[in-house]
């Protein structure tokens, strides 16, 4: 059951009361998400803490990458650049294919464009590994993957408006 302090004490919400809060979140997150039309113009402080560089790049698409990337063998990363590049993974599924992803943080705002992904995806034919094609649609779903993961991380830690 859910409940909240108040003055001290717990106080019960009510199912209306839940289920509002829920609406209303939805609705916010949502209203956020440029997918749904609503770009990424929101209140100033989520705008200010976007511009987090600490690192050399946006902190949020690095923590993004690194934690969308976390299943796969990292080979090499650097903070300055913007760089993360794995290494070749064999498909679970699949022991005659195996897939690398590269990835280059260019921008600082979090959006598409401030991504270069690039998938590398090999079979293997008579005993050797051959590029092919990565499966269509892959880069940009990676990409997206990480910007949600960065939108997620940036509205979890944005100060909290007066």
């Amino acid at each position: 059951m859910i409940s909240r302090l108040v003055g001290g004490k717990m106080e019960k919400l009510s199912s209306l009361v839940k289920l509002s809060i829920c609406a209303l979140f939805t609705a916010t997150f949502l209203s956020g998400c440029s997918i749904f039309g609503g770009g990424d113009k929101g209140p100033g402080n989520v705008e200010a803490a976007e511009e987090i560089f600490e690192i050399g790049v946006n902190a949020y698409l690095w923590r993004a990458t690194t934690d969308t990337l976390s299943f796969m063998p990292i080979l090499k990363t650097d903070q300055e650049s913007g760089t993360i590049l794995t290494d070749w993974m064999i498909n679970p599924q699949n022991q005659q294919e195996r897939t690398k992803a590269d990835i280059f943080i260019v921008g600082s705002k979090l959006e598409t464009n401030s991504l270069n992904v690039k998938i590398h995806r090999q079979q293997k034919s008579a005993g050797e590994w051959v590029s092919v094609q990565p499966r269509p649609g892959a880069e940009l779903q990676l990409a997206n993957a990480i910007l949600l993961q960065a939108r997620i991380l940036r509205r979890d830690n944005a100060p909290i408006a007066q």
